[in-house]
C-alpha cells in the first residue's frame, strides 16, 4: 500500500474519530435513557445552557437531575474511543422514581427529565430558558354545539403527541389530524357554564407558539382491550418541514413568528413489542451534519436511507417513535466545521 494511500486512511481515521458520537453503555435496561442522551447531546442548545448553569447551592449531588445532565452531556463531547461514564446520571434517575431494570416509555421519561429540571435548578431563568426551548404555546377552544358560547384555555406542551393511523400515514397527515377540530359527544361531553350541564361539542387547537426545538411524539401504543400493542404501519416524514405549509389553519391570531421551518437532528427509534422492546437513536452530529446510528455503545456513521428505514410497515426492524426539529432550514442550522 502506497504512503499516500495509508496517510490518506489515517486522516479518515482521526477525522472520524474527532467527529464521531460516544456510545453509551447498557446498565440495567437503560437503553432508552440511553437513547433520549443522544438527542439531548445532539440539542446542542441545551448542552449550551447547562454550562451556564453553576449550580454551587445544590446539596444532594447524588439526586440532582440537572447537576449529573450537565456532567454527561459534557463527558459525552470528549473522547470517543469509550463509552460516555453515565452511571450517576442513571442512578439519579433511580432516586428520582426513574427506576433501573425497568421498561420505559421514551416519551414519559423525556418529559420527566424535562420537569425535573424545572424543579430542581436553583437559577429559576435557566430553568425557564430549558422549558422555552421546547415549549409549544397553544389555545384550546371548546364551543358549545347547543348553545354557541365558546371556552378558551391557553397552555403550552413540551412534546407534540401525534395520533397514529392504522395503516399508512405521514408526519404532515397526523399533524393534520392532531390539528382538526373534534366532536365530543357521549361519555365525552364537556361542562358548558351557560348551559349549567354537560353538552355535546366542539374541539380545536390553535398555535400561539413555535419553540426553537420542536419534539414531535408519534403515538405508536394503543390500548385494546385491557392490552397494549405497537402500530408498526408507516410514517413518512422528511428532513426538513415547514409548519406554516403543512398545517396552514392550525395558527391563532395571536401568532406572530415568521420562521415555522425546521430542520430534523435526531429520531427515537422502538424496535419489539410493547411489553418488551429497545431503544436506539439516529442524530445528526453538530460539526459535520452527518447522521449516526447509537444503540448503547455500539455507534456507527449511518446515511439519510437508513433513518428513512425506521418510517416503519413491512415488519421494520425499528420505527420512528420521536422526532427532534430545530427551527431553521439546513443551512441555517449547520455549523461550521473546526479547522487545524
Amino acid at each position: 500500500m502506497s504512503h499516500s494511500i495509508c496517510r490518506f486512511l489515517s486522516f479518515l481515521s482521526i477525522r472520524d474519530s474527532y467527529f464521531g458520537m460516544r456510545g453509551l453503555s447498557n446498565h440495567q435496561l437503560s437503553c432508552c435513557v440511553n437513547t433520549l442522551l443522544q438527542t439531548f447531546s445532539a440539542t446542542w442548545e441545551l448542552g449550551e445552557i447547562l454550562d451556564k448553569w453553576e449550580g454551587a447551592a445544590v446539596r444532594e449531588e447524588s439526586r440532582n437531575i440537572p447537576l449529573q445532565l450537565k456532567r454527561v452531556l459534557s463527558a459525552m463531547k470528549s473522547d470517543t474511543s469509550r463509552p460516555a461514564p453515565h452511571r450517576a446520571f442513571l442512578h439519579s434517575l433511580d432516586l428520582n422514581r426513574i427506576r433501573l431494570g425497568t421498561q420505559h416509555d421514551a416519551d414519559e421519561v423525556f418529559l420527566s427529565i424535562l420537569n425535573l429540571l424545572q424543579h430542581q435548578m436553583d437559577d429559576k431563568h435557566l430553568a425557564l430558558e430549558i422549558q422555552n426551548l421546547y415549549k409549544i404555546s397553544v389555545e384550546t377552544c371548546v364551543q358549545c354545539l347547543d348553545c354557541s358560547s365558546v371556552q378558551t384555555l391557553n397552555t403550552y406542551l413540551l412534546s407534540l403527541p401525534l395520533h397514529v393511523k392504522e395503516d399508512h400515514d405521514s408526519l404532515e397527515g397526523c399533524m393534520t389530524s392532531f390539528f382538526e377540530h373534534q366532536e365530543l359527544r357521549g361519555i365525552n361531553c364537556c361542562f358548558c357554564a351557560k348551559c349549567e350541564k354537560k353538552t355535546p361539542s366542539k374541539k380545536g387547537v390553535k398555535l400561539l407558539s413555535l419553540p426553537r426545538i420542536l419534539s414531535v411524539h408519534l403515538k405508536r401504543f394503543r390500548n385494546s382491550n385491557g392490552y397494549t400493542q405497537k402500530l408498526d404501519c408507516r410514517i413518512t416524514f422528511h428532513e426538513t418541514i415547514d409548519i406554516s405549509e403543512t398545517v396552514k389553519e392550525a395558527f391563532s391570531s395571536d401568532f406572530n413568528q415568521n420562521d415555522c421551518k425546521y430542520t430534523l437532528h435526531a429520531v427515537v427509534v422502538h424496535s419489539g413489542y410493547a411489553a418488551f422492546g429497545h431503544y436506539t437513536a439516529y442524530v445528526r452530529h453538530r460539526e459535520n451534519q452527518c447522521w449516526y446510528y447509537a444503540d448503547d455503545s455500539h455507534v456507527h456513521q449511518a446515511s439519510w436511507e437508513e433513518v428513512q428505514s425506521s418510517y416503519g410497515g413491512n415488519h421494520s426492524r425499528g420505527t420512528a417513535y420521536m422526532l427532534m426539529y430545530r427551527r431553521g432550514s439546513k443551512e441555517e442550522v449547520q455549523q461550521p466545521q473546526l479547522s487545524g
